[in-house]
């Protein structure tokens, strides 16, 4: 029951608890009179609980707030609610726990597999010789000798064009010259073998659609892609 009939603040609602109590303790010590039969157990439990369906006019209310039987009735009901609601807090938290971990848990575990799955695949090596491919911007890509990858995990070692800077490039599958629709990519830092600058990187293209595609080679730096026709088998 709110005393000062109007939302209350922290401090009108920890007077209003004060009050209650006081009230609570005079009658448990039987210093009210109370008038009409007790009400029922269900009663005192809707008390308890503070239920809405309980009128304020019911005056049944008048009667629990001055029996001391009542009054420990209810007292003790609400304390069994409090303790329900903390055991519920309790279990639900621990049930977002185990959500939680187990959410982790299966992330972890589909991490692992398609890591072991990528692993188990034998990967299939190949080469493509980019050596004498042109690499002026506005210049048509050099024909390239029948450039075919499968579709399956590939180690490819890209040989780069001549004069070709070393440090990191990005090797990409796209479907479009434009660099659009990427299948799949790699990261990896130049390998020098003689005057040649190569480049060794794992693409998974087991679930590329076999078909034309193009090879893009982009330097950490000037980050200019250039393109070569590729066949996916």
């Amino acid at each position: 029951m709110n005393w000062f009939g109007r939302r209350s603040s922290r401090g009108e609602d920890e007077l209003e608890a004060w009050i209650q109590r006081l009230h609570e303790q005079r009658v448990a010590s039987g210093q009210t009179q109370p008038v009409d039969p007790c009400p029922d157990e269900e009663f005192l439990r809707g008390l308890a609980k503070r239920s809405r369906a309980i009128s304020l006019s019911d005056a049944r209310i008048d009667h629990a707030a001055t029996c001391p039987t009542c009054m420990n009735r209810v007292v003790a009901l609400r304390n069994e609610n409090r303790e329900r609601n903390r055991k519920l807090g309790y279990a639900l938290a621990a049930a977002m726990c185990l959500i939680l971990v187990a959410g982790i848990f299966g992330w972890f575990h589909f991490s692992q597999n398609r890591q072991q799955t990528l692993a188990l695949a034998q990967p299939v090596s190949k080469t493509v010789d980019l050596w004498n491919a042109a690499t002026d911007r506005g210049e048509q890509p050099g024909q390239l000798q029948s450039v075919e990858l499968p579709a399956a995990v590939v180690r490819l070692t890209v040989i780069l064009p001549r004069f070709s800077p070393s440090g990191e490039y990005l090797i990409a599958v796209t479907r479009k010259e434009d660099g659009t629709g990427v299948v799949a990519e790699g990261l990896a830092p130049t390998d020098a073998a003689g005057q040649q600058e190569r480049i060794s990187v794992a693409l998974d293209l087991r679930t590329v659609t076999a078909g034309a595609y193009f090879l893009s080679t982009t330097h950490e730096q000037d980050q200019a892609a250039y393109y070569y026709p590729l066949r996916i088998k």
